[in-house]
């Protein structure tokens, strides 16, 4: 039975809306994710692709799922209902919104452990762990990490905790707080690293690596690889955008706003690159390492270096900023249904959701040790989390946005929300109603035959 409740909350401001959005964009995505992508994929070749990927993807998307969200006003599920109601189609587009929430549930419960490796490793290389260890040892440290369960699951516990508290005191003096304090925090700790690597060697090589085009390397492969990351790299199809587009005013500016969110993810996401691959080439290390790149390869690096312990401590916190600005918008559709659809105020639904994802994070933190053995086709439960959301959940709630926004929407009305004269609309439309569309379908098939 829903719960009426009234005085759903606003964003005190655009500037707040807009650092929230980029903190949920601003992920392990961008800071553990991208750099390594860029390293298996041809470097500057793979920057290209994204670049390209995310302003036909990603961009229009992205404005979809927030002027879905702001005509709503409610959450993701409620918010497809009324609003096909209100088109004169189906509420059964509500399952758009059913799937969202799930899909952000589901993708907390494994990121949340992913977050506590981060917590760890601020402590590791804070107290100087690292010093004068060889490739092997390092490799051991991490590999011991996940073979102890305790470990893993006070971290998960300590990661879920800060997300919960967050979130629970509320979108603005929560949510948008904690966004305005730590992105710009971010962005102080990443141009450091980034002044560190300019002054101490291997930066020419990273600019080289990022940015000199080589377009020989520009293959299917990667651009699969970029149009699944810019899809992804924006939080959409997760339920989180339609919910912070409920917290929206009329008097926000869609298509400039997102234009400065996709801007400034970009911007992170290579300025990452900058913090990341000078200290990779300085120490001789492999940009291709892939995911280790970040928990392996690095400490390698910080525990060799001049300043490494306060580098890489730095290094942490930055991880581990981009998590919890994620993690919490993960956690918001959520506890926003809760609030909405049950008797419970916002610091139950907060207690009620995030201790379910706590206790599925639990399972999945299993998976690296003690049920090691117990697979899902043959998937461990991490895994099996992570294939789920990433290759089903995801693309199909992106997929069913964007054809309820450019199908089943009434377009003119669209066309006056986003004051696009007619020429950009024309455009407009070309990309919201085939462009977008096919390329979510092409990752979809490709993620399932790959």
């Amino acid at each position: 039975m829903a719960i009426n409740k009234q005085d759903h909350a606003q964003w005190s401001s655009s500037f707040g809306f807009v650092l929230a959005a980029v903190g949920s964009a601003v992920g392990l995505g961008n800071i553990w994710k991208f750099p390594y992508m860029v390293g298996e994929s041809g470097g500057s070749a793979f920057v290209i692709a994204y670049l390209f990927c995310i302003a036909l993807v990603g961009f229009p998307v992205l404005v979809a799922e927030w002027l879905i969200g702001r005509r709503g006003q409610k959450n993701p599920i409620n918010t497809f209902k009324d609003v096909a109601v209100s088109e004169g189609k189906s509420s059964s587009w509500g399952i758009v919104g059913v799937t969202g929430i799930l899909g952000g549930f589901l993708i907390l419960s494994f990121y949340s452990v992913i977050g506590g490796w981060a917590l760890n490793y601020i402590t590791k290389v804070g107290t100087g762990s690292f010093a004068g260890q060889n490739s092997d040892s390092v490799a051991a440290t991490f590999d011991g990490m996940l073979a102890s369960a305790g470990t893993l699951t006070i971290w998960h516990t300590v990661f879920m905790i800060i997300t919960a508290l967050i979130v629970g005191i509320g979108v603005t003096r929560g949510i948008e707080n904690a966004a305005k304090i730590m992105m710009p925090l971010l962005g102080v700790i990443l141009f450091i690293i980034v002044g560190y690597n300019v002054i101490n060697g291997g930066f020419g090589e990273a600019v080289n690596y990022l940015f000199a085009p080589d377009l020989s390397k520009l293959t299917v492969d990667v651009m699969l690889a970029a149009l699944g990351h810019a899809f992804f790299t924006l939080s959409i199809g997760m339920g989180i955008m339609v919910a912070y587009g409920s917290y929206l005013g009329r008097e926000v500016n869609l298509l400039k706003t997102a234009r400065t969110v996709v801007i400034l993810d970009t911007v992170i996401a290579l300025a990452a690159g900058l913090a990341i691959f000078p200290i990779i080439f300085s120490n001789g290390l492999d940009p291709a390492s892939g995911p280790g790149l970040i928990f392996v390869s690095l400490p390698i690096a910080f525990g060799g270096m001049a300043g490494g312990t306060i580098i890489g401590t730095l290094f942490f916190l930055l991880i581990t900023f981009a998590a919890v600005t994620s993690s919490i918008s993960l956690l918001e559709p959520s506890v926003e249904f809760l609030e909405e659809r049950t008797s419970m105020n916002r610091t139950m639904s907060t207690i009620a959701a995030s201790t379910v994802i706590w206790l599925l994070g639990i399972a999945a933190l299993l998976s690296f040790n003690l049920w090691s053995d117990f697979t899902i086709m043959g998937n461990g439960i991490f895994d099996a989390l992570d294939k789920l959301t990433s290759k089903f959940l995801l693309p199909l709630t992106g997929l069913a946005g964007i054809i309820f926004f450019a199908w089943r929407m009434d377009q003119r009305s669209i066309q006056q929300e986003l004051n696009l004269s007619n020429g950009a609309w024309q455009i407009w439309q070309i990309i919201t109603k085939f462009v977008a569309p096919i390329a979510i379908i092409v990752i979809f098939v490709v993620a399932l035959i790959g």
